[in-house]
């Protein structure tokens, strides 16, 4: 059964050369989830310029023409162009940085190749949000996003932060009026920054949440501590220090 070609748009987690000219890329896919495609001749000497990899950086949206057959692991690419060209994504380290962080989250959250619409719109919409955003939007974006891709995974933080229920218990998922018996709660100013995050549904609106560096660098490191404890073989993020440094 010859393979079927289907148009998809993507976003680019993860490119690795491969021989001479070519790359095998691991993109999200609108249509099928996560998966990884073999490209050829994409890749060229230096003395003719980059050839076409630059549309395989991390965090590109492409529209896609694929060839797809479920029992391959490594499917090809027959058509690809930019879908949304950034603006400042790939020339603006502090951005650049947010865009890995979340490719990477994405990348260690997305462990079958199975369709997730509704995930991938969600980050398609963030990336573009994050391309045109700036101050504190933008250094707010990696929290948004961090506390609201748990959602698509079936791992919703409840928020039913109270003046009783003052601590976010990180094994459990939602905010207690006792203080855990484990390690693993945030009390006090994080967790009650973390229940105004969880209000926020559009990106425009973390412009109102005022937070200090240092806060912001606490918040993501107990976010990442919450994926670890809930998604197998998690391990660390490795943007994050470069996340946190960008961001101070």
């Amino acid at each position: 059964m010859p393979d079927k070609l289907h148009k998809t748009k993507g976003i680019v987690l993860r490119t690795v050369k491969y021989g001479e000219t070519s790359v095998v890329v691991t993109i999200f896919t609108e249509l099928f989830g996560i998966q990884s495609y073999l490209v050829n001749g994409v890749r060229t000497s230096a003395k003719k310029g980059s050839g076409k990899a630059n549309l395989f950086q991390p965090a590109a949206i492409l529209d896609l023409v694929v060839y797809h057959n479920e029992l391959k692991h490594l499917n090809r690419i027959r058509e690809f162009k930019w879908s949304y060209l950034y603006k400042n994504i790939f020339s603006d380290v502090p951005k650049n940085a947010v865009a890995l962080f979340m490719v990477e989250l994405l990348t260690k959250c997305l462990k079958q190749p199975e369709s997730h619409p509704d995930l991938f719109h969600f980050s398609e919409d963030v990336l573009m949000k994050l391309d045109e955003s700036s101050g504190t939007v933008m250094a707010n974006l990696p929290l948004f996003f961090a506390l609201h891709l748990p959602v698509h995974f079936g791992l919703r933080i409840d928020d039913n932060y109270s003046d009783r229920n003052i601590y976010l218990d990180l094994q459990e998922g939602f905010f207690v009026s006792e203080q855990p018996r484990h390690p693993h709660f945030l009390e006090g100013k994080e967790a009650a920054v973390t229940s105004h995050l969880l209000k926020v549904m559009q990106p425009g609106e973390l412009a109102d949440i005022k937070l200090g560096h240092d806060l912001r660098r606490q918040l993501l490191h107990r976010y990442e501590t919450y994926y670890a404890l809930h998604i197998q073989d998690f391990g660390t993020l490795k943007s994050l220090p470069v996340l946190r440094e960008v961001l101070g």
